[in-house]
C-alpha cells in the first residue's frame, strides 16, 4: 500500500494512503472499521478528472467529538456532487484524521454512492488534531494531481498556529484555496481557521451541526465553486453561495 508521503511518481493513487511527515506508530491493522474502509477503497478505481471537471479534497476531523458532524457529512456529500453536476461535475477525495496517529486519504471518486460507502466505514475516535498532516497531504496532492480547492471541517486546534500558517503558504504557492468550516465558537480556533483561509485566498465559515441545512448550502456552494469557479457561485441564489461570495470578496 502506497503512503501519501511517498514521493515516488509511480505510487498508485487508487490505494488508501497514510498522510504526514515522520510517522508515529500506526494504529493496529486489526481495527475492524479501518479494515472495512480499506477493503472498500481497494474496489474503487481512481477517478480521472476530465476537461471541465472539478477536483475537491474534503477533509474532516474524525476525533471523538465529531461523530454527529461526520454522520451529517456522509449525507451532505451527495448534495455536493449534485451542486457540481451543472458545472462539469466533480471528483472528490476524503481526508480524515482520528486517534493519536491515523491520518488517511481516499482516492478521488466521481459519484456520491461510492464516497458514502467509504465514509460509512469510519467511526470517530478520540485523539488530538492533526491538521498539519492534512495540509502536508494537500500540498503533495496539488503537485500530483493539480488540486485547487479543499474543504476542512473541524472544531478544535491543538497544534502550533505558525506552522499551520507556513503550510498554508505552501498551498497558496500552488494555487490551492482552503475553505475552512468551524463548528462551535472557540475564538482561538476561529483566529487560525480564518488565517488559513485568508492566506490561501479561500473562505472561512462557522456552522452549527444542529442546523444541517446551513452546512448543506455552504458545502454545496463550495462544490459548485470547485467545479465551475466564481461564475458558478454567482449563478446560484442560495444563502451559502452568497456567504461564500462575501467571504471571497474580489478573489
Amino acid at each position: 500500500m502506497a503512503r501519501a508521503d511517498d514521493k515516488t511518481k509511480g505510487a498508485n493513487p487508487g490505494e488508501m494512503a497514510t498522510t504526514g511527515g515522520p510517522q508515529p506508530p500506526a494504529a493496529p491493522s486489526s481495527n475492524a472499521d479501518i479494515a472495512r474502509f480499506l477493503d472498500a477503497v481497494r474496489t474503487v478505481a481512481p477517478a480521472r478528472a476530465g476537461e471541465g471537471r472539478g477536483r475537491l479534497a474534503f477533509a474532516l476531523d474524525a476525533t471523538a467529538s465529531r461523530q454527529p458532524t461526520w454522520s451529517l457529512a456522509c449525507e451532505l456529500q451527495a448534495d455536493m456532487f449534485a451542486a457540481a453536476a451543472a458545472h462539469g461535475g466533480l471528483d472528490m477525495q476524503i481526508v480524515y484524521y482520528r486517534g493519536m496517529s491515523e491520518c488517511r486519504a481516499s482516492p478521488f471518486v466521481g459519484e456520491a454512492r461510492t464516497l458514502h460507502r467509504l465514509m460509512s466505514r469510519i467511526a470517530c475516535e478520540g485523539g488530538l488534531t492533526q491538521i498539519h498532516r492534512v495540509l502536508a497531504h494537500l500540498v503533495r496532492e496539488a503537485e500530483r494531481s493539480g488540486l485547487k480547492a479543499a474543504v476542512f471541517v473541524g472544531d478544535a486546534l491543538e497544534e502550533d498556529a505558525d506552522a499551520l500558517h507556513a503550510a498554508a503558504g505552501q498551498l497558496a504557492l500552488r494555487g490551492v484555496r482552503l475553505f475552512m468550516f468551524q463548528e462551535g465558537a472557540n475564538r482561538e480556533v476561529e483566529r487560525t481557521f480564518r488565517a488559513l483561509a485568508e492566506i490561501t485566498g479561500g473562505a472561512y465559515c462557522r456552522f452549527d451541526v444542529r442546523a444541517g441545512d446551513q452546512l448543506r448550502t455552504l458545502l454545496s456552494a463550495v462544490a459548485a465553486y470547485a467545479a465551475g469557479g466564481r461564475v458558478a457561485l454567482e449563478a446560484r441564489r442560495d444563502s451559502g453561495a452568497r456567504q461564500l461570495l462575501l467571504a471571497l470578496g474580489g478573489r
